[in-house]
């Protein structure tokens, strides 16, 4: 799980960016909310949207490619 942080002062398109704890962007901490930990950065927008319809995903720290899980089966003796 990452930590995830809103903007609360917009960017220069007027959006407010969430980002992961350890983005190179992330503002001040007087600059930003905690919107706690999540396992990506979609269940995170989603949390923020709540808080501001204007938050988008920062581009820098947050991915939209999909994780790939793989899972084994286990042979049967």
């Amino acid at each position: 799980m990452k930590f995830y942080y809103l903007a609360t002062t917009p960017n220069s398109e007027g959006k407010f960016e969430v980002h992961e704890r350890d983005c190179e962007l992330i503002p001040t901490a007087y600059d930003r909310d905690y919107l706690g930990p999540f396992n990506s950065g979609h269940e995170a927008i989603r949390k923020g949207q709540k808080l501001n319809e204007n938050a988008v995903i920062c581009p820098r720290c947050v991915s939209d490619k999909p994780i790939p899980v793989v899972i084994r089966s286990r042979k049967s003796n």
